[in-house]
């Protein structure tokens, strides 16, 4: 495991201090893994939903009303 040295600003050094002691966290290392764990999940999600709106915008676009969608969508799924 990489060894690194960060400075936090006073706001944010509390704010790491605070979930410490509130025994939410055992040490801010421990935080701040989480922290950037949590992020890039978010960022895999944010990466699936582009791919997915490239794909669909690839597909073209439709007359469809949304009512027809919705059908083609319930009877897709329904089989």
């Amino acid at each position: 495991m990489g060894r690194q040295s960060i400075s936090f600003t006073k706001p944010n050094d509390e704010w790491l201090k605070a979930q410490v002691e509130s025994e939410e966290y055992s040490s801010k290392s421990e935080l701040v893994n989480d922290l950037i764990r949590q992020a890039r999940q978010q960022q895999a999600r944010i990466d699936w939903i582009a791919e997915k709106l490239k794909k669909a915008e690839k597909s073209g676009f439709t007359n469809k009303s949304k009512a027809d969608i919705l059908a083609e969508s319930k009877e897709r799924y329904n089989g």
